[in-house]
């Protein structure tokens, strides 16, 4: 008994020892010996394994993405082995989940990477770079995400690379993330790029790096040039909330490539942000190229510190679904574009064209019409980049929470401003005070309560956001918007109007040609309802043949029609569907679509109470 206790006395020592061991870093190691065939041989060597059969994952959904993306199908060839190589018993019980059975203490699992799409969401590589988005580089052990890894990047110098990337530098191409959730919001790209660098001095006195990497055809001249410009923009966004974010390890990368061969998109991170745009390169580009660093700058505030509740932590097993979109995305949207009018980047006429997208979107869709900011927000987790081969009704079951939001924030700043002498930026500041800088998960509710205090008006607060986020009323833009001296008037008046076709008449549905002889004009999806086309009974699958008793071959004939007609007038519109042919009568109407212009270009008087409340709003804050 006695030899017993001694026994069970030292197993317990051993566990005690083994429980208070660190763990070490599960370690990644990359190659590209295929890069012109899209190729990468990636490992994951786990030390400390799980004991028993763990599982390795790759992710369904990735970092600032809101729609689910099933990365496990560009991997293959996947093995686990001993770190000799000894092969181990390997189980695919999903189509992106794998179970190690018997193993040794550490255990190595390998596999080849298929990448060649180039933008936030996904990965890309070919002779020029390769271009890493986590989620859909990397797998990952189940249960052990909390765990620190390393990641090494081989074959960067024979291939002429540098990396850019927010992982932690530890040695030569060699980098680090806390845990798996540090790591899938850190996208990285490999690619002879330049980059322009530059410190700001934060409120705190201390000093933030900003990193502009960009893999494009430029000069470093270029591109220090474009950085100039940048740094302007981060200092506008900065007196927005009165401070920069403290960013991990002192840094924030813009992780950029500009390309025409690469898909447009900008994805936000923690300390960087991925922009991808298919420009033939940065010069020449620089005012187009603007809007999307803008965007996403912010973001490092707003979505990755002033975070919803709803994605926190972030499911990289499937899509969070979040009703906070409208202000994470929306109130970003708004900000991109106003920020990029007080930096000087646009003209008032080019900013009053963005006000009029995002007042005829909350005003002129039926997704708008008939739910709210925070129902069109759940609807990410279909549209957010989310990919099917079936048509769907977004046309009249969908409105952005982009523009929603974004139509959202516009009248709540002209609101704060007339009523109360306050602004935007004071309610944002708030939100980032009590909710971001400390890193407190929101919920909508909590977002009211923020602005009931800072406009000292619970009761202002509570309606506000009952009618125009929880709700579908609609402010009154034409009112807001004469108080800074803007026109909200029809965009063609007088002009008859049928609706939009969704046509295409020079290639089909995915991209091919149409078929010789092929007559008619197709509509290729829904129209949308309400339109004099939509009431006339015209969808997708009917093929406009004649308007008036003129051949319609092209949207262009359909157009010219309609050029000189006025609202009432009706078109006979001789189409046919699969049930045969049959004849229908277009009545066309005025366009309910808005445009937004100055009182000056309007040939009105602008009075200088106007004038002071349009320069309050949208002249630089830079001190």
């Amino acid at each position: 008994m006695k030899k017993l206790l001694s026994i069970s006395a030292a197993t317990l020592l051993a566990c005690s020892a083994m429980a208070q061991e660190p763990q070490k870093a599960i370690y990644y190691e990359v190659s590209f010996p295929n890069v012109a065939h899209h190729e990468a041989e990636i490992s994951m060597t786990i030390p400390q394994a799980p004991s028993g059969p763990f599982k390795v994952r790759m992710s369904r959904s990735s970092a600032g993405r809101y729609a689910t993306h099933e990365f496990g199908k560009n991997i293959y060839n996947v093995k686990a082995t001993d770190v000799d190589g000894k092969q181990l018993e390997l189980t695919q019980l999903e189509g992106d989940v794998y179970q190690v059975e018997e193993h040794p203490a550490a255990v190595k699992i390998s596999y080849t990477l298929f990448a060649n799409w180039t933008d936030g969401t996904y990965a890309s590589i070919d002779p020029s770079h390769a271009h890493l988005n986590m989620p859909a580089t990397f797998m990952w052990v189940v249960g052990q995400e909390k765990r620190p890894l390393t990641f090494s990047f081989n074959d960067v110098d024979k291939l002429g690379w540098k990396i850019s990337t927010q992982l932690k530098h530890v040695g030569a191409n060699v980098y680090s993330a806390p845990d798996m959730q540090y790591m899938m919001d850190s996208p990285t790209e490999l690619s002879n790029n330049n980059v322009s660098s530059w410190e700001v001095t934060n409120t705190d006195g201390k000093k933030e790096k900003i990193n502009l990497s960009v893999h494009s055809d430029d000069s470093q001249a270029v591109i220090d040039n474009f950085g100039k410009m940048i740094q302007k923009l981060v200092l506008e966004e900065k007196a927005v909330f009165g401070e920069l974010p403290t960013y991990d390890f002192g840094e924030y990368t813009f992780v950029t490539d500009i390309n025409p061969a690469v898909s447009g998109d900008g994805m936000e991170h923690r300390n960087s942000t991925c922009i991808t745009i298919p420009a033939p390169k940065v010069e020449g580009s620089e005012k187009y190229l603007m809007g999307v660093f803008a965007h996403e700058y912010f973001h490092s505030w707003n979505v990755k510190r002033i975070r919803p509740k709803s994605l926190e932590p972030f499911n990289f097993e499937h899509a969070n679904m979040s009703s906070e979109l409208w202000f994470a995305e929306g109130f970003t949207q708004y900000y991109g574009e106003l920020l990029l009018e007080r930096s000087g980047f646009v003209s008032l006429d080019d900013y009053t064209s963005t006000i009029a997208g995002l007042v005829n979107q909350i005003l002129n869709t039926p997704g708008a019409a008939k739910y709210s900011a925070a129902q069109m927000s759940r609807y990410s987790v279909f549209a957010d980049a989310g990919v099917s081969i079936d048509p769907n009704n977004n046309t009249n079951d969908f409105t952005s929470y982009y523009t929603y939001g974004g139509a959202i924030a516009l009248a709540l700043d002209l609101r704060l401003r007339s009523e109360f002498n306050l602004t935007l930026d004071d309610y944002m500041r708030a939100v980032w005070l009590n909710r971001g800088k400390v890193m407190k998960p929101y919920t909508i509710p909590d977002l009211q309560t923020d602005l009931g205090k800072v406009t000292n008006n619970p009761k202002f607060a509570a309606d506000f956001f009952k009618r125009y986020v929880n709700g579908i009323d609609k402010n009154n833009y034409e009112q807001l918007l004469a108080k800074a001296g803007l026109l909200l008037r029809k965009a063609q008046p007088g002009k008859g109007w049928a609706g939009s076709l969704a046509a295409q008449p020079a290639r089909g549905r995915s991209g091919q040609a149409r078929a010789a002889g092929a007559e008619g004009l197709p509509i290729l999806s829904s129209t949308t309802i309400g339109t004099p086309v939509y009431k006339a009974g015209l969808d997708a699958g009917d093929v406009i043949l004649k308007v008036d008793g003129k051949d319609i071959k092209e949207q262009k004939d359909f157009n010219d029609v309609i050029a000189d007609k006025k609202p009432g007038d009706k078109l006979v519109v001789n189409y046919k569907n699969r049930t045969g042919a049959h004849e229908t009568t277009i009545i066309l109407e005025e366009s309910p679509y808005f445009e937004v212009v100055t009182y000056e270009k309007a040939g009105m008087q602008l009075s200088k109470d106007q004038e002071t409340f349009r320069n309050n709003w949208l002249q630089s804050k830079v001190k």
